[in-house]
């Protein structure tokens, strides 16, 4: 395959959950441009409208108008669908609020783990009443909270952002500290908006908000492209044959680049041009080359900078010689799917090497084509990554679906079947 051409992937997801929220919350008029209009965004934008808030519609091209107002509990149950962002960050923003609120979401989404948010929040003194264990659906109660001072087990920018939602709608001062750093969206965009924020290594606090209620002046932001997106056309252009592909306005935050400093490792030719900013995020276009890949090791202190990477990142190391190992990817297993198992899984039916020894994954590179059949489980980043090895010469990746893309990227098998050229 030769690949070439230009392409922008759709705006970025984690920015796109906090500024909708952020602007339902503030009492003033927010415009973004550039949001992603995916089915995870709507079920954020659906769920502020029934707590009350004007939110546009998601349109591809069109700016999102937001106005914010006070909260009121809603008469029917939140449906977060397949989006945990959704559900978490909610969980935070409603913990400081007067009002009861129950929340729900897919199959895939209500068996994800919720512990890690409302037992800090339980102790902040949200009221929170488990239906099914350690899942969706739950009920939560918010209102008056205390300061709060946390360490988070795991380094988790969702559970960092609904502690600091809660701080801001509660009115308390809130400082987490992590064993890592994860990414940084958050405190970029309440920094931006002019919170009383301070950042020092792996630990951030929120002063406690003047007033009982955020107080924001109307404010214009631009979403860049989003980077685990984007990690997918990066993915397929190394793959090539030939040639050269630019993806355009993509967010380079350096707690989302974690995957581009692991292909460099192995061998990728990924050049940065145009950069510049959007709402306190640095921006770039990426310019990729095909190139001959070797293995590497993930360390585990690298993987919440590309955890959603790791499915494209596993897929590139079946195509590098040697075997690449990704250290402390646990996690994996409570995503939209069990990706850890179901990466290692679909990897072997598709004649690669691959196994998962404790909560590490080994990935052993072949120049055989890949043949076979993959089960997504309904993962949108099983979906895509496991397309991306689909273009390969003599492949022949037949997909159990290929819907899920459109949780995160809904233009995806379009953009992918576009940058391909025949020459």
């Amino acid at each position: 395959m030769k690949v070439g051409g230009t392409v922008r992937p759709p705006g970025d997801k984690s920015i796109t959950h906090r500024a909708l929220i952020v602007g339902a919350l503030a009492h003033s008029r927010v415009t973004l441009r550039g949001a992603l209009t995916a089915l995870d965004a709507r079920a954020t934008a659906g769920a502020l409208r029934r707590l009350g808030a004007e939110v546009g519609r998601l349109r591809p091209g069109t700016p999102v108008v937001v106005a914010g107002r006070r909260w009121q509990s809603p008469q029917r149950t939140l449906h977060c669908g397949n989006s945990g962002t959704t559900a978490r960050l909610l969980l935070g923003a409603i913990a400081g609020q007067p009002i009861a609120v129950r929340l729900t979401g897919d199959a895939s989404l209500r068996r994800r783990p919720m512990r890690r948010v409302t037992a800090p929040l339980r102790a902040m003194g949200a009221v929170i009443e488990e239906e099914a264990g350690d899942g969706l659906p739950l009920r939560i109660r918010g209102g008056r909270l205390r300061d709060f001072s946390y360490h988070t087990p795991v380094a988790s920018a969702q559970l960092k952002t609904a502690l600091l939602l809660a701080g801001i709608t509660g009115g308390v001062k809130v400082t987490i500290s992590e064993p890592i750093r994860s990414r940084d969206h958050t405190e970029r965009l309440l920094a931006h908006l002019g919170f009383d924020l301070t950042v020092r290594g792996t630990t951030v606090t929120l002063a406690a908000p003047t007033g009982s209620w955020p107080r924001l002046r109307p404010f214009e932001l631009d979403v860049p492209g989003d980077p685990s997106s984007a990690a997918f056309l990066v993915g397929a252009a190394l793959l090539a044959e030939r040639g050269e592909l630019r993806v355009q306005g993509v967010g380079v935050n350096p707690t989302r680049t974690g995957y581009l400093e692991v292909l460099a490792r192995m061998g990728a030719s990924v050049e940065r041009g145009a950069e510049g900013d959007a709402g306190g995020e640095p921006v770039a276009d990426l310019v990729i080359r095909p190139a001959a890949l070797r293995a590497t090791e993930i360390a585990a202190q690298e993987i919440p900078s590309l955890i959603d990477e790791v499915p494209l990142l596993a897929v590139v190391a079946s195509r590098a010689e040697g075997r690449t190992r990704f250290r402390s990817v646990g996690e994996l297993r409570v995503k939209e799917s069990d990706r850890l198992g179901l990466i290692a899984a679909n990897l072997r039916a598709l004649g690669v090497e691959a196994d998962v020894e404790g909560d590490d994954l080994l990935v052993q590179g072949t120049d055989r084509p890949p043949r076979g059949g993959v089960t997504t489980a309904g993962d949108h980043r099983l979906t895509m990554a496991f397309a991306v090895l689909g273009t390969l010469a003599g492949a022949r990746v037949e997909l159990s679906e290929t819907a899920s893309a459109a949780i995160s990227y809904p233009g995806f098998f379009e953009d992918l079947a576009r940058i391909r050229v025949n020459a």
